[in-house]
């Protein structure tokens, strides 16, 4: 009787406790979407069946139609702020920046060192880390690592002819998988993964793990991002322990061969070491703080870069072939571009070659319109932030989300939007639509800083084959495609199958 009167007490405290938690809105007098217990408006990770950018676009879209600007959500027991607005979005991503630096990801740099990489850090230790990487990103400093990355597309072309010569349906989401996890770990690794060759590439298969995401992990990771504080006490550590060994391995051999051996190669990698010990000049624009990076900061940029570079580039050229398999014009189009501006190099793909294709660059990002990567943004606000023109103040310590996918997928700044259009970004069409209507790297201090490497990347890509192949959807793919429920990217259920031709 005593345990049965202790639970009901239990549970009648907590009951109280989240009903006056989902007041806090009507508190702060901000309309918001009626939360339900215990996950509020997210969906219960034990039965998710579909994409939570998916759910945040539904959630965009009922605000719209509410005509709201912006409105209160609740993750699990804490008040998140969902900006439906793209002046409102530009406010908190660059004009009113100083409120929202951090992202609010969890990160636990002494129990789970991969954690703490440029993506997820925040406060001062965000902008000095970002100072110290920017200039590693220029345009100067991707030309010079043009040749190890376009050094990779070999394997690509001779991988895509010997599919060819089987005459099936062919995977191009896994040979792109394959094509891009070479590059990074060419690039930020200096290694030869030989993904193509060995079907159990020990990169191939740790990637495809990092991105394999369980209802456990989903948990973890949940309860990390809602409770961070806690998270860090009790040590949760949200990176398996078998992926972190393998990359803290790759990354301390690889920088202590460099040093013993006094190596130097035109990577990634290589400007993270020069930065560890210092010897970039501020002439590179660089700037320093007195402090370089130790061997975990430069194994967990390293990580970022290999999550960030091999899976978004993968699934975007994924996409774009899909969608010009689908529309034969447009794949014309752009091949017939690719081929007249690689005859104005010798034939070769170069650095100068792929900044020429300027159709190339309109299907790129209308592919990232219905298919951003990451489709939606968080942001955490660090002081309290009043709300232009109306009454309402953000609390410290708030998240704060921008849907992504829902203002790609807006009508009013897409008629027509689950159209493949890649007019919509012509130059003049871009000037007349809001800045922050296409936002698939984020905007203002913290948009990506991979976004030129990842842009250079799926060119590439798209060059190789498309000068060679023609292809169309095979009966294979399941239509209409589907996101991964449970996958961090916008990715697609199963696999997508193609037939190729080869050009005459």
């Amino acid at each position: 009787m005593f345990v049965v009167v202790l639970l009901a007490t239990f549970l009648s405290i907590l009951f109280g406790y989240y009903k006056w938690i989902y007041q806090y809105w009507q508190r702060k007098n901000l309309p918001f979407v009626p939360p339900q217990i215990p996950y509020g408006n997210l969906t219960s990770p034990f039965r998710r069946k579909e994409h939570v950018g998916v759910s945040m676009q539904k959630i965009y879209n009922d605000m719209k139609e509410k005509k709201w600007k912006h409105g209160g959500l609740f993750f699990i027991t804490s008040p998140v702020y969902f900006v439906a607005d793209v002046d409102y979005v530009k406010n908190v991503m660059a004009k009113d920046f100083q409120h929202f630096v951090d992202r609010g990801f969890y990160y636990n740099e002494k129990t789970d060192a991969l954690s703490a990489y440029l993506f997820a850090i925040g406060g001062p230790k965000w902008r000095n880390l970002r100072t110290k990487l920017t200039p590693t990103f220029t345009s100067g400093k991707m030309k010079m690592m043009f040749q190890t990355l376009v050094d990779c597309e070999a394997n690509l072309e001779e991988k895509m002819a010997l599919e060819y010569e089987k005459k099936q349906p062919i995977d191009v989401k896994e040979i792109l998988g394959c094509f891009t996890t070479d590059i990074i770990g060419s690039c930020a690794f200096g290694l030869d993964c030989k993904t193509f060759q060995h079907e159990n590439s020990p990169f191939r298969v740790y990637g495809k793990e990092v991105f394999a995401s369980t209802t456990y992990r989903i948990v973890k990771a949940t309860f990390a991002n809602t409770f961070p504080d806690l998270s860090r006490s009790l040590g949760i550590v949200v990176t398996p322990k078998d992926i972190t060994a393998f990359f803290m391995k790759v990354v301390k051999d690889t920088v202590n061969y460099r040093e013993k051996n006094s190596y130097t190669r035109k990577d990634f990698m290589q400007l993270l070491i020069d930065i560890k010990n210092n010897k970039l000049v501020e002439e590179d624009g660089y700037k320093f703080d007195g402090k370089t990076l130790t061997i975990e900061e430069v194994a967990a940029q390293c990580f970022v870069f290999f999550l960030a570079g091999f899976e978004t580039s993968s699934t975007t050229m994924t996409f774009a072939l899909y969608e010009l398999s689908k529309h034969k014009h447009i794949q014309d189009k752009l091949r017939d571009e690719i081929t007249t501006v690689l005859a104005k190099h010798n034939g070769k793909i170069t650095y100068e070659s792929i900044q020429d294709m300027k159709y190339m660059n309109q299907v790129i990002d209308e592919t990232l319109r219905k298919y951003p990567p990451i489709p939606f943004l968080t942001r955490k606000c660090v002081k309290d932030y009043k709300v232009p023109d109306e009454d309402v103040v953000i609390e410290k310590g708030t998240m704060v989300i921008i849907p992504v996918l829902g203002i790609h997928y807006d009508k009013e700044f897409y008629p027509d939007p689950e159209k493949f259009d890649p007019e919509r970004f012509t130059e003049e069409n871009k000037r007349l639509r809001h800045q922050y209507a296409h936002i698939p790297f984020g905007e203002g201090p913290r948009i990506c800083i991979g976004m030129r490497f990842g842009l250079m990347q799926t060119k590439v890509g798209l060059a190789s084959l498309l000068s060679k192949y023609e292809f169309s959807v095979s009966s294979k793919t399941q239509e209409p495609l589907k996101a991964q429920p449970k996958s961090f990217v916008l990715a697609a259920e199963g696999e997508i199958w193609l037939d190729a031709q080869k050009v005459a």
